[in-house]
């Protein structure tokens, strides 16, 4: 199987934003994301390089991972102006109310991300068994789900990875177990939106 290189329109925007994002983090001295986030990024960017250059990913999943990795650094550096309904101490993206109480930024990107988890769970699965087998692979009901339950396996990794930041550094915006739930709700409305999605596109 021929290897895929990664477009470099996708690497340098990654890489700029990355930059801007270490600037205002050190600026902020926000080691919240300084010590847990960004290596954590920069460690899954390259996972899925090395997945692309195997799997060949479509280059509309590729910018939708890009566009969640902006949304994400964004999401706990960029102040929300003054005025703006947020919740708990954190004045940024993450915390703000976009519709009334009850939808967050946070909640967003959250099915925005794992939708786009569930998307690449897909693609990477038909790649497998298009190649071990030799034949074009459709969708049906059961490996949709495998691809659901994969990518709320990979929401709740990322819940731990929060759980790391909360007993490593004080004062993170991560929040408390209400917020881990719904957490794990949106990513399971993101993970069932790109099934339906996938089911009836193919």
């Amino acid at each position: 199987m021929k290897k895929a290189r990664f477009p470099r329109s996708i690497i340098l925007v990654a890489a700029l934003y990355l930059v801007v994002a270490i600037t205002a983090a050190v600026t902020q001295q926000n080691w919240e994301f300084l010590k847990i986030y960004i290596p954590f990024f920069i460690v899954i960017a390259g996972v899925v390089a090395l997945m692309h250059s195997r799997v060949n990913f479509s280059k509309t999943l590729l910018w939708s991972l890009t566009l969640w990795g902006a949304l994400h650094l964004a999401g706990g550096l960029v102040r929300i102006p003054d005025g703006w309904s947020f919740h708990g101490d954190h004045q940024v993206l993450y915390s703000w109310w976009v519709i009334g109480q009850w939808l967050k930024y946070d909640h967003v990107v959250h099915v925005f991300g794992f939708g786009s988890c569930t998307w690449l769970s897909w693609e990477a699965l038909r790649a497998s068994i298009q190649y071990r087998l030799g034949r074009k692979l459709y969708p049906s009901m059961g490996m949709i789900f495998l691809c659901i339950f994969a990518g709320m396996g990979l929401g709740a990794m990322n819940e731990i990875i929060e759980f790391i930041a909360v007993l490593s550094i004080p004062n993170t915006n991560v929040g408390g177990y209400f917020n881990t739930g719904w957490d794990l709700v949106a990513n399971l409305a993101g993970c069932l939106i790109a099934g339906v999605l996938i089911l009836f596109r193919g």
